[in-house]
């Protein structure tokens, strides 16, 4: 006989941390500084369509803890070079970098993928920061030996 999962779902009022507009973890006491829990939170992120939360699965029981956060809940903390360009997330989550979805707004840089949107941490900026390319008030990034203009929000993208 099978046990009964119960679901325990924290709302995010309720949530004693909270994630900035870096992807650094806080608490009433500061900014997170153990990197075991910090990579355990991030790993931990998942979505519904109640929004994002920290999903972890007991023995008897699921739970869901819904944060709030800063601008976004997704980040790109690190790029590798290969024959694609890799975006690493927060979530360590792998992702192939998508050009033509690239946006700036607020001097920060995004990346539309499917219905979320990736904000580059300030780390994920330094490591990409070799493919972009500027040219008076306009962002290029280089791929493929393409370059692709980085739209502004609202603006569509254009390859060159």
């Amino acid at each position: 006989m099978r046990k009964k999962i119960k679901t325990i779902e924290i709302p995010p009022d309720e949530a004693v941390f909270r994630l900035d507009g870096n992807g650094c973890w806080h608490n009433a006491d500061g900014k997170f500084k153990h990197k075991k829990i910090i990579d355990y939170f991030h790993s931990s992120i998942k979505r519904d369509q109640q929004g994002y939360h920290l999903y972890q699965a007991h023995e008897n029981s699921i739970e869901k803890v819904y944060f709030h956060y800063e601008d976004k809940a997704l980040f790109v903390f690190d790029v590798i070079e290969g024959n694609d360009i890799m975006l690493v997330l927060n979530t360590k989550k792998r992702i192939k970098l998508k050009p033509r979805k690239l946006f700036i707004e607020n001097d920060s840089l995004y990346m539309h993928i499917g219905d979320e949107i990736i904000k580059f941490a300030e780390q994920g900026l330094m490591k990409i920061a070799s493919f972009l390319e500027e040219e008076g008030d306009l962002l290029f990034i280089r791929s493929k030996n393409r370059r692709y203009r980085i739209a502004a929000l609202g603006e569509e993208g254009e390859i060159s």
